[in-house]
């Protein structure tokens, strides 16, 4: 299981973000946890260089729509990363399983059609307390984690 000092971000540095563009697409369901995955999102990014005025936010009806968002981005063609954020909670439906695999492949999707890194920055528990363990809670923040990977991805697609 994962802690704040999360292995990943031991493993490797983080490089800069400097003269970067991200996106960020948010999900408004379960806004207390959205809002507290973008905030940690936009201050990891500014902490490695980003500019405030280059992230662009939108914000999605649902996590349902944010692969939809995530592409009007993708079109643009300026933006090094694009990151999305979500939570999507087990309920007492097969409703989670359609909409977290549909999440899911079309992130991906959308990442590989535009060869643009598209981050998925989405928690899938099976409660709200989970999910508020991994919004700011004792498991760290998702928001942080996706940010650090957008930046990595961007650099990694510079270099190669």
């Amino acid at each position: 299981m994962a802690t704040k000092a999360d292995i990943l971000h031991q493993i490797t540095s983080v490089p800069s973000g400097k003269n970067m563009r991200f996106g960020i697409v948010v999900a408004e369901w379960n806004p207390d946890i959205t809002l507290a995955m973008y905030e940690s999102a936009t201050k990891t990014l500014e902490k490695y260089g980003v500019k405030k005025e280059n992230i662009k936010t939108v914000h999605a009806p649902g996590s349902y729509e944010l692969p939809m968002v995530a592409q009007m981005l993708a079109e643009k063609k300026c933006y090094h990363a694009i990151i999305c954020l979500g939570c999507i909670i087990q309920g007492e439906t097969k409703h989670f399983d359609f909409i977290a695999e549909s999440v899911a492949n079309g992130i991906q999707h959308v990442g590989l059609k535009y060869n643009t890194p598209v981050i998925f920055g989405v928690l899938t528990p099976n409660n709200m307390q989970q999910a508020k363990d991994r919004s700011g809670g004792k498991y760290g923040n998702k928001g942080e984690d996706a940010a650090i990977a957008a930046i990595k991805m961007a650099n990694l697609q510079k270099t190669i």
